[in-house]
């Protein structure tokens, strides 16, 4: 398949395309053991990451679940589960887990991913889960405590990023950690709001309408806001570059898709601010690309005193300038997403619990909701004062 990367992330996220089984170069041998999984989530992403799952060899589905019965029933028989063990509903997910499954991939609206997790932990299961890991704060309070009890029982728990395990990104984030820029000035990055808005149809009767299709990535308390569920793959690149989270936030939110009926805000400017005073400037928007972000959605610019550095999720990524250029190239996020697939198979037969990736992962959703928080308050907000608010954001369903 020829595919342009710049329009890779859109579709995938969306699920508009099952991409081709590559070759991957540490994939499991015939005589290794399969790790049975159960697939949560059955949508576009639940449906793509199966086939990358079963590409690999060290696992087979034996069970799926998804609130829409027709969704259980298409991926079952995809993925060759006997019929008794498909579940739908709300509870789907803890039927799933009691049917004897050694691990589950979580690809549901963010705001199950807390629960889900627990509930996986109360039943001894390793866990592998899309990103955002929570909604809220209090939310990312309980994966950061559950991330602690699963190394104490010695479960795997991986959160599914990519931009940080492509070796052309991993060249650049070294480059700039050992100074290659000099001191760092300011950075910037750019979201891209998810094109022109996720589909935000007039709200029914019920809760079928809104977890279908994505239509949930409008609710903050089933998404999170757009900067939370889509932005968060570059700021994750961010927290990871500079090797801590900020402090602080101020900035503004709009809603600007062409049907509003959620409450998330789909456009944003947030201005984070680091402990040692450095700001960094970040931008997610709706629509066209314009001049500033034609280096490519999902990117972040890191300027310095000597050099610059790029980092991108489907760009370019590079250092330019100084004493330690690199000319980079662009990254490939499929060949990442197979990367942690086989790195949780691995982690799981060799016995590594040490969890460390999602220590990271943790410290980027707390960045993701004090932007969110902070552009909707059009205030400075600071990162302390919600951990003490710890507020809960509870869909209606």
């Amino acid at each position: 398949m020829n595919l342009d990367r710049r329009d890779f992330l859109r579709l995938a996220h969306a699920g508009m395309f099952a991409l081709p089984v590559l070759a991957m170069a540490q994939e499991a041998k015939p005589a290794d053991p399969q790790i049975k999984l159960g697939l949560v989530g059955c949508g576009g992403r639940g449906t793509w990451i199966s086939n990358l799952f079963q590409a690999h060899g060290g696992f087979v589905f034996s069970a799926v679940a998804d609130y829409f019965p027709d969704r259980a029933a298409r991926a079952g028989n995809a993925l060759g589960v006997p019929e008794s063990c498909r579940f739908s509903g709300l509870d789907s997910g803890r039927r799933l887990m009691d049917s004897g499954v050694d691990a589950v991939v979580l690809q549901v609206p963010p705001y199950f991913f807390p629960g889900l997790a627990e509930n996986a932990l109360d039943r001894g299961l390793h866990i592998y889960m899309a990103k955002p890991v929570a909604i809220d704060i209090y939310g990312t309070l309980q994966i950061q405590r559950l991330k602690s009890r699963a190394t104490a029982e010695k479960k795997v728990f991986l959160a599914d990023y990519q931009l940080p395990r492509d070796p052309v990104n991993q060249e650049v984030a070294k480059r700039i950690q050992a100074g290659a820029l000099g001191k760092i000035q300011m950075i910037f990055s750019s979201g891209w709001a998810g094109g022109n808005g996720y589909q935000d149809p007039p709200k029914e009767k019920g809760a079928a309408s809104r977890l279908k299709d994505l239509v949930w990535c409008n609710d903050v308390a089933l998404g999170g806001d757009y900067i939370v569920h889509y932005d968060v793959h570059i700021l994750d690149a961010v927290v990871w570059a500079m090797g801590k989270r900020p402090v602080s936030a101020m900035g503004a939110s709009a809603a600007f898709r062409p049907s509003v009926h959620g409450d998330a805000k789909d456009s944003a400017t947030v201005i984070y601010q680091f402990e040692d005073g450095t700001l960094w400037c970040h931008q997610g928007i709706l629509g066209a690309y314009h001049d500033w972000i034609k280096a490519g959605r999902l990117t972040a610019s890191f300027q310095g005193t000597q050099a610059s550095g790029c980092l991108s999720y489907a760009g370019k990524s590079y250092v330019r300038g100084g004493t330690r250029h690199f000319p980079g190239g662009v990254p490939n996020p499929e060949a990442s997403v197979r990367k942690n697939i086989d790195d949780f198979y691995q982690n799981i037969v060799t016995g590594d619990f040490s969890n460390e990736i999602l220590s990271r992962v943790i410290e980027s959703n707390f960045t993701a909701v004090l932007g969110r928080e902070a552009a909707a308050r059009r205030r400075e907000t600071t990162l302390d004062e919600l951990i003490r608010e710890n507020k809960r954001l509870t869909p209606c369903l």
